[in-house]
């Protein structure tokens, strides 16, 4: 299983930055707000691996010498680690800007090894106070989750967060989007479900009345859903029917992960014109009941 990762940003995210942007000295070391609680939360009801990543300018040189430097960072590790926070890796880059380092965030030389297969990038997360960590998530083709308590809603961000609890709250519970596709000699499914939307959906399988049906099953359950399928429908729509069912089954299973937070309750709705009594249940365990009687050979087309 890929590795999902959060690559947290130190100055301005874990801890309050000075008004000359050192932190080279205890007096200067202050956590900001509920970092040490939400993050000991995120390393301990999540599955992310925890990454330091941090520009230091000028780190080594007579203006910010290591001496003043390490004290500070050795005792934030240290601190965090009592409450069960350890970073798997620490990538510091002591460049100033004007250097123009591939290493120095927004700029990726320190990921190379995140680049890798093991990694699941695209739910992976940068956290940060600064656009450029913003670009820098972009850069890596993971998402934004922007800490800042004044600054305005920047685009590309996954949560803009005022305090540390919110996106403990957002990592515990994160959106339940998925894309899917599935693919056959016979058929080409790509399926896009949200669900925790609201009822929107785009659908369009080359089957009519399946597409009403379909659309049913995003507007009453408040799921956003869109479905494309081509099928052979010169043969028989039963191949492109079998086939957005089991994407979309796929698409649901993959967007519940270890079903967290679900209960159980279902209900039967009644139609007008019929009586149609359809349950779906998310704990896996398959079954059908089928009793009918056709009158005629075809409905609609």
């Amino acid at each position: 299983m890929k590795k999902k990762v959060l690559f947290i940003d130190r100055d301005g995210t874990l801890l309050r930055e000075p008004a000359d942007k050192q932190i080279d000295s205890f007096e200067k070391m202050e956590f900001l707000p509920g970092c040490i609680s939400a993050l000991a939360a995120i390393a301990r009801e999540t599955d992310f691996e925890l990454v330091l990543v941090s520009n230091q300018d000028g780190l080594g040189t007579d203006s910010f010498p290591e001496k003043t430097f390490w004290p500070v960072q050795n005792m934030l590790l240290k601190l965090l680690k009592t409450e069960g926070i350890v970073f798997s890796a620490i990538h510091i880059d002591p460049s100033f800007p004007e250097e123009n380092s591939p290493n120095r965030k927004p700029c990726i030389g320190m990921m190379k090894r995140y680049l890798q297969g093991d990694y699941d990038l695209e739910n992976s997360y940068v956290i940060g106070d600064r656009l450029t960590d913003i670009q820098f998530a972009k850069n890596l083709a993971c998402q934004a989750i922007f800490l800042n308590e004044t600054a305005d809603l920047p685009k590309g961000v996954a949560l803009h967060a005022k305090k540390w609890v919110e996106i403990w709250e957002f990592l515990r519970f994160p959106p339940r989007k998925v894309i899917h596709s599935r693919c056959t000699a016979e058929t080409d499914v790509s399926i896009v479900l949200n669900l925790d939307g609201d009822g929107n959906f785009e659908i369009s399988t080359g089957i009519g009345f399946f597409d009403h049906m379909l659309a049913q099953v995003a507007k009453h359950s408040g799921i956003d859903l869109q479905i494309k399928a081509k099928g052979d429908l010169y043969v028989d729509e039963h191949h492109t029917v079998e086939d957005v069912g089991i994407a979309l089954g796929e698409a649901l299973r993959a967007a519940l992960a270890n079903k967290d937070s679900i209960s159980r309750y279902g209900f039967f709705l009644p139609m007008d014109e019929s009586e149609a009594q359809v349950a779906i249940d998310f704990s896996g365990r398959a079954y059908l009941q089928w009793h009918g009687n056709f009158t005629r050979e075809r409905i609609g087309d």
